[in-house]
């Protein structure tokens, strides 16, 4: 059965306008808007009210169990502008060894091209439909890329995307292949988005930047409508959320706030960790200096490709988000990312992407503190199959022509 079975085919929207995240100026809906006037993310705004009356949680539980569920929660007016390859609500598979008896990881390498970029990128790419926008550009280091180029593909949208010079080859190779022009850039992803930012001024594309278009977090905040649905209406009391651009972070705080304005989840919310490599730390640091901007973080290094992002414009949305919570800002070292990688592959057989090693270290960090503990109920994000990442090979040969020994094998 199709995922959009259930979408009547020219559904009412319950979008009212745009806020800005830092001065809460209002921007009309139903325009094409990158950020506002203070240079800061926009948020899109509902008539809660109105969805409340019009939607319950039965009426919800009875519609498949996708994505698109959560359509009076999302911008998407028409069906007709739905742009889909599959988005599944994905699964909570325990870690019982390897994590602890109550820790589950929210499994996005099951989304389409493996990583929960889909989620944003799908929200993103259908908008940017609706509104009439033809060429598209973006900075990655890899999956974001490959989210974009496949959704564009899919509904005639021209793509080129810059990944640093280093970005993993399977990622380089599948943008391409699904349709985007993919360069190659001698430096970090700021210093492509810095390419994508001039291009744009200059009137040769949009800017899809991560949190420079208003709709990217619409789609990432389905990861804890999602999360809510799963836990029975509640929430875990500890979310692990690998921490780059942030927008999955910011983007479930803000689904939060809709679900308990909507009267379907009391004011409970989890511990947020933002984590990040130590080698690309800058929202720790901003943390521990219980400051509300991050500043650039040099010469960034780590095995995390994900998460090497030196600056993020949505940083004080992050930093808020973690501190009302009563979360942390967390560092973890590339052995230690490379150690739970291994640790949940051998023990759990559940291969993370190192991003998502990253939060089974951190987590293992924050038990070690105090900052959680083993009843607790905790969700680790693993944000891309494993299987798009290098993995050491660990066979061995055997010549068939020779004598064998079943003993030692």
């Amino acid at each position: 059965m199709s995922l959009l079975t259930n979408i009547t085919a020219d559904r009412q929207s319950f979008v009212t306008h745009l806020e800005c995240s830092m001065t809460g100026e209002i921007y009309p809906a139903d325009e094409v808007h990158g950020l506002s006037r203070v240079g800061r993310p926009l948020l899109v705004r509902y008539d809660l009210p109105a969805i409340a009356a019009h939607l319950n949680r039965d009426a919800l539980a009875a519609r498949e169990t996708d994505l698109w569920r959560w359509r009076e929660l999302l911008p998407v007016r028409h069906t007709r502008d739905i742009v889909s390859l599959g988005e599944i609500e994905t699964p909570l598979v325990p870690l019982p060894v390897s994590g602890g008896a109550h820790v589950l990881v929210k499994d996005e390498g099951r989304l389409p091209t493996g990583s929960f970029k889909a989620r944003g990128l799908v929200m993103a790419v259908a908008m940017a439909k609706a509104l009439g926008i033809t060429r598209i550009a973006m900075p990655t280091n890899g999956n974001a890329g490959a989210a974009l180029a496949a959704y564009a593909t899919r509904c005639g949208i021209e793509t080129v995307v810059f990944c640093p010079e280093d970005t993993p080859d399977i990622n380089v190779r599948e943008i391409a292949l699904q349709g985007a022009r993919v360069w190659r850039v001698n430096g970090l992803i700021d210093d492509c988005g810095a390419i994508v930012g001039e291009g744009a001024r200059q009137g040769r594309w949009f800017d899809f930047s991560t949190l420079k278009e208003p709709y990217r977090i619409e789609g990432k905040k389905t990861m804890g409508l999602e999360l809510a649905a799963q836990f029975g209406w509640s929430l875990p009391d500890a979310i692990f959320y690998p921490t780059g651009g942030g927008t999955g972070l910011i983007g479930m705080w803000k689904a939060f706030d809709e679900l308990e304005a909507l009267g379907w989840i009391g004011p409970e919310r989890p511990k947020m960790f933002a984590v990040q490599a130590a080698g690309c730390a800058p929202i720790v640091k901003a943390f521990d200096d219980g400051v509300e901007h991050a500043e650039r973080w040099e010469n960034a290094q780590t095995v995390a490709a994900g998460i090497r992002v030196p600056r993020a414009v949505g940083d004080f949305l992050i930093l808020r988000a973690v501190r009302e919570s009563g979360g942390k800002a967390l560092a973890v070292e590339d052995a230690a990312i490379e150690a739970a990688v291994e640790q949940a592959a051998r023990q759990d057989g559940l291969l993370l992407c190192p991003e998502g090693g990253a939060t089974l270290a951190a987590y293992h960090q924050a038990l070690s503190a105090g900052l959680v503990s083993t009843a607790d109920r905790v969700v680790l994000f693993n944000c891309a199959t494993g299987l798009k990442y290098p993995m050491a090979d660990a066979s061995r040969h055997l010549d068939r022509h020779a004598p064998i020994d079943f003993d030692a094998l």
